[in-house]
């Protein structure tokens, strides 16, 4: 590994201090899921940046999933875990389990893996405070998700409060339910965009487990590095932008759409991903604007 001396890391700083300036007192979101949740060294590198960040006065929310501890558990109980068309098919049973994993385990170890790095974390569930309110998920096709969520309406005032007072809002994926007595599952993707419109967020970064947008999905070096939403359509009508890969940009544009400035899809996988595309003159993944 190199090493730096001190005027490389002055260097560092300095090329920092623009950036710092940019985003200070400015709101960023982060979903955060996929690899970076799983494995202990992204985990804590993404902490890390996420308090740092908080230290040098930018407003950071962190939106987080956690798929693999909620499949884990599934298998724990001898319950299958089952996918329809991308959404995890949540019956009673699995919302329970949704739930208990993702309002408790996953949300209370980020907020005390913060409090260690230095950070200030609070955990809320997306149904705390009415901060996500939902409908269940109908496709016009009839499509049976099960108690998966849309959400219908956003309550800002709670992370608002929160930022104000200098802590780290970190929310889980789950919604109260408005049309019937129960919390709903919800995409991250999707609720990370969401919260982002209304917080007025100036970024929204998707932490994933690909570089970004490729123009080759076997090419890391295709990598598209910025994309103005009025060029999705033509992308997607190229291929490009396929599969799994359609709802991630659909959020981004939404979320450019309405008064957000950035939206990034970028690599969790890479170490301090985030520090790098907000900090850094070089940045990762695919920026869109």
């Amino acid at each position: 590994m190199k090493k730096f001396d001190p005027a490389d890391k002055a260097n560092v700083l300095v090329e920092a201090l623009p950036y710092i300036q940019e985003y200070y007192g400015q709101t960023v979101v982060v979903k955060y899921g996929g690899n970076a949740m799983i494995n202990e060294e992204l985990k804590d590198a993404v902490i890390r940046d996420i308090v740092l960040l908080s230290l040098v006065g930018v407003h950071v929310v962190v939106l987080h999933g956690g798929g693999p501890e909620i499949s884990e558990m599934l298998k724990k109980i001898g319950k299958d875990s089952r996918f329809v068309k991308g959404m995890r098919y949540t019956d009673r049973e699995t919302m329970d389990i949704v739930q208990m994993i993702l309002c408790g385990k996953v949300n209370k170890d980020l907020v005390t893996l913060m409090e260690k790095a230095g950070g200030q974390g609070v955990g809320l569930g997306g149904m705390d405070g009415g901060l996500f309110q939902a409908k269940r998920l109908c496709d016009e096709d009839g499509t049976d998700y099960g108690y998966v969520g849309e959400i219908v309406h956003v309550n800002p005032k709670p992370i608002e409060d929160m930022l104000h007072d200098g802590y780290i809002p970190v929310v889980s994926s789950v919604a109260q339910g408005i049309d019937e007595d129960t919390n709903y599952n919800i995409n991250a993707d999707i609720a990370a965009a969401k919260l982002a419109i209304a917080l007025k967020a100036k970024k929204l970064i998707l932490l994933t487990d690909v570089r970004g947008l490729l123009r080759d999905p076997k090419d890391d070096e295709t990598l598209i590095h910025r994309v103005k939403v009025s060029e999705v359509p033509a992308l997607i009508k190229e291929g490009i932008i396929s599969g799994g890969m359609i709802p991630k940009v659909d959020c981004c544009v939404e979320a450019i759409r309405k008064g957000v400035e950035r939206a990034n899809i970028q690599d969790g996988r890479v170490k301090h991903s985030i520090l790098i595309e907000l900090l850094s003159d070089d940045g990762v993944g695919t920026m869109f604007h």
